[in-house]
């Protein structure tokens, strides 16, 4: 800065001036005047576009997220015979076994899937075999 500064007062000497009367160029001795305002106005602007590049670096590292739609549960009750039930437990201790505890829920939409990857035939094949039962809420024994 104390070189800029220099700079700014060698040319405003009366032997500067002189010059600048003499010759039929004018404009020369403004020209280096000038160089010692703009690198202190250019330090400053230099600051701003670096902090310009950096917050438009951060939304580039983020990368865009696509959410699931979540669909909506519904609840519901429904009766089992009690040998189903009992089913239903030894699967839920079978999947804790494999290393994937699973909860009565995720069984029964895991079958409803399958269910829903079978063949016509194999599906009705399928519900053949479950007997209907009575609906609604066993009475208190």
């Amino acid at each position: 800065m104390s070189a800029s500064k220099s700079v700014a007062v060698t040319a405003r000497t009366p032997s500067a001036a002189a010059k600048t009367s003499a010759s039929p160029a004018a404009p020369t001795p403004k020209p280096a005047i000038k160089p010692a305002i703009k690198p202190i106005a250019a330090a400053a602007p230099a600051a701003k576009p670096v902090k310009a590049a950096v917050v438009a670096t951060v939304p580039k590292t983020k990368p865009a997220k696509t959410k699931p739609v979540k669909v909506k549960p519904v609840r519901d009750s429904f009766t089992f015979p009690k040998n189903e039930y009992l089913v239903i437990d030894a699967l839920k201790k079978r999947a804790v076994g494999l290393g994937h505890p699973a909860k009565k829920s995720e069984l029964l939409r895991a079958g409803i899937k399958a269910l829903a990857a079978m063949a016509d035939a194999s599906f009705v094949a399928a519900i053949r075999q479950v007997p209907a039962i009575k609906t609604g809420r066993p009475g208190k024994a």
